[in-house]
């Protein structure tokens, strides 16, 4: 019978493994348990390049952590700040490549996109991310309180339903985006693993991904160890963009623009920032209920898109529940 030594100890060999078969010279970085533990094993195998992007003038909280981490480790480590000029092309190469106009996957997906285009600039073919462990080994604390036949059954339904916008984005940049967590042989062990030991309580907290955390405790600080898992808006400062364009577009407009879209595409506006988005979408793609006429699927009732029956949410507008 295995203990819970060899279990950590299962984990960490596993890890090794599939982090030296997916190697690249870069890393988009940012300093949180998933890519430490990546950066941390490529390392001992070759030189990295770590990038991490922040948007200028806003909290970043990757910025403490990345550094952290890449002193520690000695790697060649590049921080980028944005700007508006940069923002807005990033807003609309990532609503080209993702066909959505989601607020939240724009926002994480845009400080991806600048991050992935400067690591081009920088002579960068290809990339690790740290794509898929918060999926495997629940990460997410919406789903702490589950009980364990229901974190089963959620688990079950994202593995069947995860994407992960930094493949499509970095297909785009003629770059290639590598996961190691996303290996077929890391899956299949990640799914194998109890769910006791993704989600349990230490420290005064409940963690997701427990068993990660521990297989890795004493090799990597404890501040990154222990890091609270924050989406990548909180960790490259984009969580600002509802205020950004909250006080760029007048209320008149909102109003205006959100009665004739709903009138006559039948797509609810949720907010300015969405409005935005939606409009250059609209403009490259044309409107969903059009785009979608002839697919199957569940209809979301937000924006009359289709999409997979399995999913409670909407990948293209990012309404949820539907």
């Amino acid at each position: 019978m295995y203990s819970i030594e060899d279990t950590y100890s299962q984990t960490r060999l596993l890890t090794d493994k599939v982090v030296k078969r997916n190697l690249a010279t870069g890393i988009l970085f940012s300093g949180g348990l998933d890519t430490s533990i990546i950066a941390f094993v490529a390392s001992k195998y070759s030189k990295l390049k770590a990038f991490t992007v922040a948007f200028e003038n806003a909290p970043a909280l990757d910025l403490k952590y990345s550094k952290i981490m890449a002193n520690l480790l000695k790697m060649d480590h590049e921080i980028h700040f944005f700007a508006e000029e940069e923002m807005f092309s990033a807003i609309r190469e990532v609503i080209n490549t993702l066909k959505v106009f989601d607020p939240m996957e724009i926002r994480n997906s845009v400080a991806l996109f600048v991050c992935l285009k400067h690591a081009k600039e920088k002579g960068i073919k290809g990339v690790m991310t740290g794509d898929g462990l918060d999926e495997l080994f629940a990460g997410y604390s919406w789903l702490f309180n589950l009980s364990e036949s229901q974190l089963t059954s959620r688990l079950s339904e994202m593995w069947q339903t995860m994407q992960f916008s930094s493949l499509p984005l970095a297909h785009s940049l003629g770059m290639e985006a590598k996961s190691p967590y996303l290996d077929p042989e890391f899956k299949s062990f990640a799914k194998s693993v109890d769910p006791k030991l993704k989600i349990r309580s230490e420290r005064g907290r409940i963690w997701g991904k427990w068993v990660m955390r521990k297989s890795f405790e004493g090799l990597l600080p404890d501040e990154i160890v222990w890091r609270l898992k924050h989406p990548i808006e909180y960790g490259s400062g984009t969580t600002v963009f509802p205020k950004f364009f909250g006080e760029k577009i007048s209320n008149e407009y909102f109003q205006e623009k959100g009665k004739k879209y709903l009138e006559e595409d039948q797509v609810s506006m949720k907010d300015k920032e969405q409005l935005f988005y939606y409009e250059i979408f609209k403009s490259i793609f044309g409107t969903p209920i059009k785009i979608f006429s002839k697919a199957k699927g569940k209809v979301c009732p937000y924006c009359k898109s289709k999409g997979d029956e399995r999913s409670s949410f909407c990948r293209i507008c990012g309404a949820y529940p539907i």
